[in-house]
């Protein structure tokens, strides 16, 4: 039993001598994971309450556009962008209310509103904000910063879009032979669409206007 004591003792010495080299080292590693777990947490706390939040001023703006009230879509959208940005409704209602602005007449509003979508979207939305700024300068005589716009190359499922507004505006500033390269480059885009792509009649009349029979 002695024998036992012994060894159990000098087990605790052991474990006594482990911890005082190493003691302090775990303790702050398990403060440390302790901090990482609180602010995952607070983080993910944090965006469902930006994103409620977020969600509830969406809803008001599209009931706003939906009522034709321009000036409070305006105020709702600005602080959509200023507020929750890094949220998904942000630029969906940047771009809600640009189409809103720009029916409203107020061309200079919906070209912030898009220019924003541009800047802080991805994807799909940059490239559908992106193609409406464009198709607003070419309202505006804006042609080469709408030409600047265009240049940018989009998703495969917008290329068709992007190459005929580029033709219109090419066609805007004279430049047929521009504009015919542009459209045969959206019809052929067109061409690679698994259904028929609405629009495909206007924009081969485009083309024949232009002296291409198609």
């Amino acid at each position: 039993m002695a024998v036992y004591d012994l060894e159990e003792q000098e087990q605790i010495e052991n474990l006594k001598a482990w911890w005082k080299q190493h003691g302090t080292l775990i303790t702050w590693v398990v403060a440390g994971l302790a901090v990482l777990i609180l602010a995952w947490q607070g983080w993910s706390w944090y965006q469902n309450r930006q994103a409620a939040e977020a969600g509830a001023l969406f809803a008001a703006l599209q009931q706003a556009v939906s009522k034709g009230e321009a000036q409070k879509a305006r105020t709702l959208a600005g602080e959509l962008t200023e507020k929750y940005a890094g949220t998904a409704y942000a630029p969906m209602g940047a771009l809600m209310a640009a189409r809103q602005s720009f029916d409203a007449g107020d061309t200079k509003t919906a070209r912030t509103q898009l220019a924003w979508v541009v800047s802080h979207a991805k994807g799909e939305l940059r490239d559908i904000a992106r193609l409406r700024l464009a198709a607003v300068l070419l309202d505006e005589q804006a042609y080469d910063e709408a030409l600047k716009e265009l240049a940018n190359a989009p998703l495969p499922a917008f290329a068709a879009a992007y190459a005929e507004l580029k033709g219109d505006v090419l066609v805007a500033q004279g430049k047929s032979g521009e504009a015919r390269a542009a459209y045969q480059a959206a019809l052929d885009a067109m061409g690679k669409a698994d259904a028929p792509a609405p629009g495909l009649t206007l924009l081969r009349q485009k083309l024949e206007a232009l002296g291409e029979t198609v």
